[in-house]
């Protein structure tokens, strides 16, 4: 791949996307990550499917129904395009189940594409869960196809120690379908999700959202874009954004209702915690409505963490750094939520609790420093000069149409 094929953050819904960031990923030289492919999966019943280096790794895989072998996609999109080759396909008869399937993403450097397939019929029910770990860049593009009263929930998160992770998410839900994707960032790489959900039948329903955690000088972004085309239609876009330090997450959320989609229902909700002044947190939604009878509600702010909240946690003997933590986790836990099964749900927070874990040490140490007199009037500058997270947040952005 050369640099050339790569979107130029020139163009308005690019701007954010951390380019270099990829680039470094895939100049990545393959190296031993010490992560164990069996430990990435959750204790779930279901299919398992191990890629390492974006090749089938049949040792840590028992597919049961899910076919392995070479996809071509054919998408338009940048990335997504570009992930094609080995992948795997799910496709369900009229009513068949198949839950708790688990796809492990492990890569230890360079650049890796898998495309995946799921196209599920009419009342069909399935469940995913995804899990990224390693190095490198992993590119992946998943197409999904919705017949009547089809439902399928999946749930990823992002554990990459560094590289990049670009995921993009097509997907068509039929009449009173269900489509539900929820992600959570919780590792060191740069992302990018993309997602393109169409809901083409009567009372369908789809919601794509999560939680990315940020520190250092990391970047995360997400740009979902949900089109309603028919009537009774809802949608939802629930995200949390947390970044400390000088890292930076982006959040783009578009909803499009066409001239004959009445009574649609759509809300997007996009939130972002600053822990640090120095941290970015982008918000960007949008509607476009031709219809006339809808319901469509927006929101986006951004601050830092209530300082009475904050107070009222301390007066109780909970010192700051923990109460940080409380409040972080509390603030994420309505995007995770989301996620159907309890089991991959507590999966999910115990990544996020070990992101606010790490975070807590360095909030510890700092608030030990802080604590300690000053041994020169250098260091009492350097103290004085360190923001303060304990402001109120804007709660600016609200609105509906």
């Amino acid at each position: 791949m050369t640099t050339l094929e790569l979107p130029s953050p020139r163009l308005e819904e690019w701007r954010w996307a951390d380019m270099d960031a990829l680039r470094a990923a895939v100049a990545t030289a393959p190296h031993a990550t010490g992560v164990d492919p069996a430990a990435l999966f959750l204790d779930l019943h279901g299919p398992r499917l191990c890629f390492i280096d974006g090749v089938f790794e049949p040792a840590h895989s028992r597919p049961g129904p899910i076919q392995v072998g070479r996809i071509v996609p054919g998408a338009a999109h940048p990335l997504g395009s570009l992930a094609e080759g080995e992948g795997w396909a799910l496709t369900l008869d009229k009513q068949a189940a198949v839950t708790g399937i688990q796809i492990v993403h492990l890569g230890s450097g360079g650049e890796s594409h898998v495309p995946a397939r799921i196209v599920l019929g009419v009342d069909a029910v399935a469940s995913v869960v995804e899990t990224y770990a390693g190095a490198g860049w992993a590119n992946r593009l998943t197409t999904a196809l919705l017949a009547k009263g089809a439902r399928l929930m999946r749930s990823v998160r992002l554990l990459q120690d560094e590289g990049f992770v670009s995921i993009r998410d097509e997907a068509d839900v039929g009449e009173a379908a269900s489509y539900v994707s929820i992600f959570l960032g919780a590792g060191a790489m740069g992302s990018r999700i993309d997602g393109a959900l169409t809901l083409t039948g009567k009372g369908a329903f789809a919601e794509m959202g999560g939680a990315l955690l940020t520190r250092g000088s990391q970047r995360q972004e997400c740009a979902v874009s949900v089109r309603h085309e028919e009537t009774d239609g809802s949608s939802r876009q629930i995200w949390r954004a947390v970044a400390a330090d000088k890292s930076a997450v982006s959040l783009a959320a578009r909803v499009e209702v066409a001239r004959g989609a009445q009574k649609t229902d759509g809300e997007q909700s996009l939130r972002g915690l600053l822990l640090d002044r120095s941290a970015t947190v982008n918000l960007k939604p949008e509607l476009e409505i031709f219809a006339d009878d809808v319901k469509c509600a927006h929101g986006a702010t951004v601050g830092e963490l209530d300082r009475n909240a904050l107070f009222y946690l301390q007066s109780r003997g909970v010192d700051e750094a923990r109460a940080t933590a409380m409040l972080t986790r509390a603030f994420v836990a309505d995007a995770l939520a989301r996620i159907g099964d309890e089991g991959v749900r507590e999966a999910f927070e115990a990544d996020a609790d070990k992101w606010l874990e790490n975070s807590l040490s360095r909030w510890e140490s700092e608030m030990v420093v802080s604590a300690m007199p000053p041994a020169s009037p250098e260091q009492r500058g350097a103290l004085l000069t360190q923001p303060s997270r304990l402001a109120q947040p804007s709660g600016k952005g609200e609105g509906s149409q």
